[in-house]
């Protein structure tokens, strides 16, 4: 049966409005369009507050409090969203949520995916860490077309360190991703003296060759250009002496995931 809610009877309920009986609403950072960064062709990418990862090396750490964010209702997002669907389209490119963490809000996310897919027609990525994994019902995952996975280490102390957190729950979320047949793209960031060490390099890669759904890997290399952003926020960036990889330490990193079958970038 269709249950129809809100103010808009002719509008089908989503998955999210029939849970709460009413159009929802969430924290959000900000919205922007992007090419090349948060899947393929241009995205229009809404970045939601909160995070339960504190990363050492986060460009964004003003995206970490849900209370940072702006209360806004899902209406509100897909109406901005539309203004852009056919240029969107045209271009390959689709919608991603981000962050902060996008699963600390989960029904608010599928909300927003759920319209995405279904109402504008957009191919749909959720950006993640995956540390809140579990909190993706089977119906949120079935709205999304690609996961863009981070996993920050192999080696669970490092992971640790990286983020405050333990790694399972991200290892667990992706071999879930990979029975469910999702398409992966995953992230990596090359930071000296921090996630560099060979063999940490070569955990992920064999984790991520054993998956059988990641058709990217993306080697970031680690930068500073969110240090400003911490010192505006009173917070200590502890890699401020950490220098970029080299071309040839990237070039080295992104060979170990070829050497797995995989596309790395």
């Amino acid at each position: 049966m269709t249950v129809l809610l809100g103010p808009n009877p002719s509008r089908a309920a989503t998955p999210a409005a029939a849970v709460t009986r009413r159009p929802s609403e969430g924290s959000v950072h900000s919205w922007d369009l992007s090419t090349g960064v948060d899947g393929p062709g241009t995205r229009f990418t809404t970045f939601l507050a909160g995070c339960p990862l504190t990363c050492l090396y986060c460009h964004n750490p003003d995206t970490w409090r849900m209370r940072g964010g702006r209360r806004t209702s899902a209406d509100d997002v897909i109406a901005e969203a539309a203004k852009y669907r056919r240029f969107i389209a045209a271009s390959g490119g689709g919608a991603t949520l981000s962050g902060g963490e996008p699963l600390l809000q989960p029904v608010f996310a599928g909300e927003l995916l759920h319209r995405m897919k279904h109402e504008l027609g957009l191919h749909t990525a959720l950006d993640t860490s995956g540390f809140l994994g579990a909190r993706a019902t089977d119906a949120l995952l079935r709205d999304v077309d690609l996961v863009l996975l981070d996993i920050k280490s192999w080696d669970p102390e490092t992971y640790r360190k990286v983020t405050g957190r333990p790694l399972a729950p991200t290892l667990d979320f992706a071999w879930r991703l990979a029975d469910l047949g999702k398409e992966v793209h995953l992230r990596f960031v090359l930071v000296p003296g921090l996630t560099d060490a060979p063999e940490n390099v070569a955990g992920v890669a064999a984790f991520a060759g054993s998956l059988g759904n990641v058709s990217r890997v993306d080697v970031l290399p680690f930068h500073r250009l969110g240090e400003s952003k911490w010192q505006a926020l009173g917070m200590d960036f502890t890699l401020h002496d950490t220098p970029s990889p080299t071309a040839g330490q990237t070039a080295a990193a992104k060979a170990v995931f070829e050497a797995r079958g995989l596309t790395a970038v």
